[in-house]
């Protein structure tokens, strides 16, 4: 089986376990059905996400000259307390902001190696879970805006971490956690704006990946210092796929990337 076109994140659907899938122009690939089998990846050039021309991706799959002029990469993507729409202020397009800003959001915490806070649109869960590799996962509020969420964050930062270990994740070095007992500690410092949100009586979520073998020591597949990679699938975690040689491959960081896929 061969494959050709921009990668985009894996798109995921909650089972037993997760099942992963590649989009491409016209066709799609189901990767848990190619799991024990080799994968020939090849570099072929750039597709900016945005733009769709041939030039080097900067950040989040989009070139350079898009990532800081197009609304869907402005700075409260990252950091979602900087969000101004419900105060109808702009900052590269109101009506995006709108759409995107003011709707319900999550803040959670998530254990992918270590417990951590985070901050999802609603109807991003539990894709959000599954794409930082999380096993096991608890919402804590339900805001009505991404400012809210965004405050709230900062707020439980200063009492539970907000990164994510991926090599840790990816060895599968983790350890179950008591979630329902972390959230009830951290409802004393959500900000008063958000206190009226908390979820009380919800359980975990926990996540299933297909992997049927953890690399011992992570090596990182570059395609730009290694244009043609060839190796056996052995895995699916969070946006990462996992090879028999220890190899990882993140898709997610390598959206705007052209490769050509030979499946044998």
């Amino acid at each position: 089986m061969q494959y050709q076109g921009v990668l985009r994140k894996m798109q995921t659907e909650i089972g037993n376990p997760i099942q992963y899938y590649l989009l491409f122009d016209g066709d799609f690939l189901n990767l848990n059905q190619v799991i024990n089998k080799n994968l020939k990846i090849r570099f072929i050039g750039h597709q900016c996400l945005n733009c769709g021309e041939d030039r080097p991706i900067y950040r989040q799959g989009f070139c350079k000259n898009c990532f800081f002029d197009i609304p869907s990469a402005g700075d409260w993507i990252m950091r979602p307390e900087l969000s101004t729409a419900h105060l109808d202020q702009e900052d590269r397009d109101l009506e995006y902001e709108k759409k995107v800003q003011l709707q319900p959001h999550i803040v959670y915490l998530a254990n992918s190696s270590t417990i951590k806070v985070g901050v999802t649109r609603k109807t991003q869960v539990p894709t959000r879970w599954i794409d930082q590799g999380a096993h096991e996962a608890i919402e804590i509020v339900e805001v009505p805006n991404r400012y809210l969420a965004g405050i709230t964050e900062v707020a439980l930062k200063d009492h539970i971490g907000d990164k994510t270990n991926w090599r840790k994740m990816l060895t599968n070095d983790v350890v179950d956690e008591d979630l329902v007992e972390q959230r009830n500690k951290l409802r004393q410092y959500i900000p008063k704006e958000a206190t009226d949100y908390f979820i009380e009586n919800n359980k975990e979520t926990h996540l299933e990946f297909p992997v049927l073998q953890y690399p011992t020591k992570v090596k990182s597949l570059n395609l730009d210092k290694t244009p043609v990679y060839q190796g056996i699938l052995k895995g699916i975690k969070g946006q990462y796929l996992i090879f028999e040689d220890n190899t990882v491959f993140n898709i997610r960081s390598n959206e705007g990337y052209v490769i050509g896929l030979e499946i044998s």
